[in-house]
């Protein structure tokens, strides 16, 4: 891709493939690090109109188009772009550098300069990445009625290794699938040492802990906000890669039990937790994930505040009015949702990722897990297998399809509703952009 950087003595540029060059890169940061494709494509209109052309932009999954005419002809822009990501820091700073370029407080020449930089931000510090990771995988124990101390000590220093592994193999690795499938590994293969030390119940909670803190939710969000838009080739491929991810997370976690020679329960039932600490454990949880997605501290009481509420909603629906865990999802899901739509857009941070951090604790991956152990078992057993094996596997795997489908429309929902009916709420830029 030529780039041309001639500008004039007004720092405008004085071709399109300058400013096409500088649109793809905003498009890339943006759908690289966790945005929304629709917000994506927006911002990188703004900054094109701000620079005097009218782009097009085309997503698809590790690559984005932008194409422009004048009265020379078209001219377009390609750059690679895999949306495997998640960082707030990058998306509310590259919206940020749009917000200038709109009104004019940076010289179009100097915009790539910031681009960069942006894209050189480091990520989290390893430190708050591995006690948040151990706090949050802790905080989903309590959710999910672990009591014993010690054995929320041990969860935490699992997920701790966990995430210190992980940042270790990032800089060893690019591919996608290592990390979560050497941390659901390593998880599994410690879990089954403390297990079989009797440093922990059998029910194996201190190895699902620190897996369920590896489940990618903003990927699963993203692409049934793109399949719910008609984009199904790019909402077929999120999907696919986010369940690639848990399907590397289940074989790290089983492999690494059964070298303890332990196997998940497929069924059981879980503690009634008081509201207090459930509440207070999803808090937790909430602000482990905004740490993952590199949320500034600044802002983590805002996911935090909305994550205790609807938590708090969903204990009272299903612990008190008797409502099914789907039926409970679903409600605080939307509750979350219809909080975080119009704040995401006024925070410049991407939607996926600040409701997912939100209902974290609601995600089902216990279920996923313990399907997961049960289909192997019936494979391993064959005729030996126990009657209700099958069926108890099946019932795990359908509770957790019907949670998350629960919760995506619950989140998805609101924010459909408000861009249809009350769009200013999510397109603060609308009044400055027409001036």
């Amino acid at each position: 891709m030529a780039v041309r950087k001639e500008v004039d003595s007004k720092g405008d540029p004085v071709g399109p493939e300058f400013a096409l060059a500088l649109v793809v890169h905003t498009a890339a940061l943006l759908f690289r690090n966790g945005q929304t494709t629709e917000r994506s494509q927006e911002e990188a209109v703004h900054l094109g109109k701000a620079l005097g052309i009218e782009p097009t932009i085309l997503m698809r999954w590790g690559e984005i188009l932008a194409f422009a005419d004048d009265e020379r002809g078209q001219h377009h822009a390609v750059l690679s772009a895999v949306p495997a990501n998640v960082d707030m820091r990058k998306v509310s700073s590259t919206i940020r550098l749009v917000d200038r370029a709109i009104a004019k407080d940076i010289a179009p020449e100097a915009i790539r300069g910031e681009q960069r930089a942006i894209e050189a931000l480091p990520p989290t510090s390893t430190l708050r990445f591995i006690v948040l990771a151990g706090l949050g995988a802790a905080a989903l124990g309590v959710v999910f009625g672990v009591s014993h101390a010690g054995v929320l000590v041990l969860i935490a220093l699992i997920a701790g290794l966990g995430a210190l592994l992980r940042r270790a193999l990032a800089t060893a690795s690019g591919n996608a699938f290592v990390q979560p499938l050497a941390a659901a590994g390593l998880a599994g293969a410690l879990g089954a040492v403390a297990i079989r030390l009797g440093g922990a119940p059998p029910d194996a909670m201190v190895a699902i802990c620190p897996c369920m803190v590896l489940v990618p939710g903003p990927h699963f969000l993203n692409g049934a906000l793109d399949l719910g838009r008609g984009r199904i080739a790019l909402g077929s491929a999120r999907m696919v890669f986010a369940c690639l991810i848990v399907v590397m997370i289940c074989t790290g976690l089983l492999a690494g039990l059964s070298l303890g020679g332990v196997s998940l329960p497929v069924t059981g039932d879980f503690q009634r937790v008081p509201v207090v600490y459930d509440v207070l454990a999803a808090g937790v949880a909430v602000a482990a994930y905004g740490t993952f997605f590199d949320m500034p501290w600044r802002m983590l009481h805002i996911p935090v505040t909305i994550g205790m509420l609807s938590h708090a909603a969903r204990w009272v629906l299903v612990f008190q009015a008797g409502a099914s865990a789907e039926v409970g999802a679903l409600v605080a899901c939307l509750i979350a949702g219809t909080l975080v739509t119009p704040i995401a857009a006024r925070l410049h941070m991407p939607f996926a990722a600040l409701a997912f951090a939100s209902v974290v604790s609601l995600i089902p991956g216990i279920f996923l897990f313990r399907m997961s152990s049960g289909f192997v078992n019936l494979v391993e057993r064959g005729a030996l297998a126990p009657q209700n094996l099958l069926r108890d596997s099946i019932v795990d795997g359908a509770t957790a399809f019907f949670i998350l489908i629960a919760m995506a429309f619950g989140l998805i929902l609101p924010r459909v509703v408000i861009e249809s009916f009350l769009p200013t709420l999510t397109r603060a830029r609308a009044a400055s952009q027409g001036r």
